[in-house]
């Protein structure tokens, strides 16, 4: 450690500049908001817990924003799309049962198969 340090050249201010669009600003939260957000953080097994607190910040203007009809629609419409997705996967599945199905019975009276041995 030096007993004297040089800061002509020092400039004032973060080290880290604030990106565009964002704002640096000082605020006090309960002990137990910052310990859950961290906590969550944790668990995904990294990341930043203010970023978590942006996310939540938002989510929450956007339920304030959205009215109830609104969600009701969008959640409606997203359940309906996971629905006809899921006909589709079935839908293709089933064929390609199906399509095993015949050409193992077929294997089977051919005499192409043989007994399993249980022991």
């Amino acid at each position: 450690m030096e007993t004297e340090y040089d800061f002509s050249q020092g400039k004032r201010g973060a080290i880290e500049q604030t990106p565009p669009g964002k704002t640096r600003i000082t605020i006090r939260l309960d002990d137990e908001i910052l310990a859950w957000f961290r906590d969550q953080v944790n668990q995904a097994g990294g990341g930043n817990y203010q970023t978590l607190i942006n996310d939540a910040l938002h989510e929450y203007i956007q339920q304030r924003r959205e009215p109830l009809e609104d969600t009701l629609r969008r959640v409606l419409r997203e359940e309906l799309e996971d629905e006809t997705l899921w006909d589709s996967l079935f839908t293709k599945s089933h064929d390609a049962l199906a399509k095993l199905a015949a050409a193992t019975l077929a294997e089977d009276q051919a005499g192409e198969t043989q007994e399993l041995d249980p022991g």
